[in-house]
Formats: structure tokens, sequence, C-alpha cells
């Protein structure tokens, strides 16, 4: 009999470039239902956008497509004042790339999930979130958009037809209306595993999680987010699988 709850845990992973080496990729896929694998704007490259696809492949990991902002010096987390037909070429030019690879390996490209300070402006910006929703369904309209739960893309998605999850996060703190903290001020991103724990079993059974005033905000979740670029990466997915086990919660791609 299935377990009552479900969750899909996922991570940013090939982040790494050139003489750069970012994350724990070899350690946490293993670890995770699904890999967001950058395509090269805000970091990877083509050898590792190759290897990434063939270590989740390998380990039978659902794989998205992790565009951003052609900001490899920012890391994508800089905005960018793009217009809707930049944005939506963007998307599909990086999603493209990342397909061909998995089209080597045998596999399919499952979901695009935006990255950084695109994800951010989307979550906001109706306009950037439509703009991402046409280019989801010109790469494919077999595509899931993953978005950050109750946001403009999720709406967009809606609008489309398009399929979408809605994400949440482990390790990032809640402005009250739902938006990610910026990562420049105090407390954005959570490194108390222990705290990030607790909440993200909330998130799941309970569907909410308190922003960083305190004000208890709904989530609908389908997927967890941990950042790979987190020192604590690899630490926060290892104890979140271990509390799923325990709370009864299947760890399943979304």
């Amino acid at each position: 009999m299935e377990n009552e709850y479900k969750i899909d845990l996922n991570c940013d992973l090939g982040e790494s470039f050139g003489n750069y080496t970012i994350g724990n990729d070899s350690q946490i896929i293993p670890l995770i239902s699904s890999a967001n694998i950058a395509c090269g704007f805000h970091a990877s490259d083509p050898v590792v956008m190759r290897r990434t696809v063939a270590l989740a492949a390998e380990n039978g990991v659902s794989i998205g497509a992790h565009p951003g902002y052609p900001d490899l010096q920012g890391f994508g987390r800089r905005d960018m004042k793009l217009s809707a037909e930049e944005a939506e070429a963007m998307i599909i030019y990086q999603a493209g790339a990342l397909q061909a690879f998995a089209s080597e390996k045998g596999v399919k490209v499952r979901h695009i999930k935006p990255h950084g300070a695109l994800y951010n402006a989307a979550a906001k910006n109706s306009e950037l979130a439509e703009a991402i929703c046409r280019a989801v369904l010109a790469v494919s309209p077999e595509l899931t958009l993953l978005a950050l739960s109750g946001s403009e893309m999720i709406k967009a998605a809606e609008k489309y037809g398009l399929r979408c999850a809605c994400e949440v996060f482990a390790d990032r703190a809640y402005n009250d209306d739902g938006t990610l903290v910026a990562r420049s001020i105090p407390g954005a991103v959570i490194t108390d595993e222990d705290y990030a724990i607790e909440r993200i079993i909330t998130m799941i059974k309970e569907h909410k999680v308190k922003s960083i005033t305190g004000r208890e905000i709904e989530v609908n979740p389908d997927s967890i987010c941990v950042h790979g670029d987190n020192a604590k990466a690899l630490a926060f997915v290892t104890r979140i699988r271990e509390a799923c086990g325990r709370e009864g919660i299947s760890i399943k791609p979304f």
C-alpha cells in the first residue's frame, strides 16, 4: 500500500564549469528523485552537462533543464531586464542543448525549472512568466514547468494548459507574500539542518510555512528543492530522505 504522503526531492546540479567545481553532484544524485541541470548560461559547460546527464541517467533520476540568465560572473543571480522574446528564445536554446545530451543517453528531459534571478523575477512578473511557459511549450508540450508554489509562473502555466509542479525550498526563507527572501538579506539562506527538516515536514503534511517575519503562508508542495551550491546541500538531502522515511513520506519524481 502506498504511503499517504509523497514528494519529489530535487536539486540544482551540473553547475561546475571549466576549472571551477561547484557542489557534490556525484554524491547527491543517487539521493534525489529529480535533477535540475544547468545549461551553460549561468553555470556549467558542455562537458559538465554531458557528465551530469549521464550521472542522472545511471541513477534513474528524472532530468530537468535549469536555464538561467547569461551571467556566469553573477551565477545567474543578478537581475537582467530582458524582453519577453529574449527570455523565451534563451530558454528554448538552453533546453534544446540539454535535450541533445539526454537523447545521447536514451533518456528524456522531463521538466524545466528557471534559475536564480530569472526564477525570482518570473514569480512576480506575469509577462515574463508567460514567456517562460511559451518557451516550455515550444520545446515540448509534454514537459512540466517546475515553479515556485503560488507564483505567477504557476498561474501562467494554468492559463496555457501547461503541466506544472509547485516547488518549495528547504534552504531558503520566505517573504510574507510567498516569494523568496533576497540573498542579500540576513537569514535568507537557511543553514540549520534541524530547522530545515522541521519546516519541510510541516510544508508536506500541513501545506504551510512560516515567513521570515513569522507569518504563516500556504504552500502546495509537489517538490522540495535543495540548492546544489549550498555548503550543506549533501547533509540536507541526506537528512530530508531520512526524515521522510520516518514520517511515512515517499520520495518520487513529481
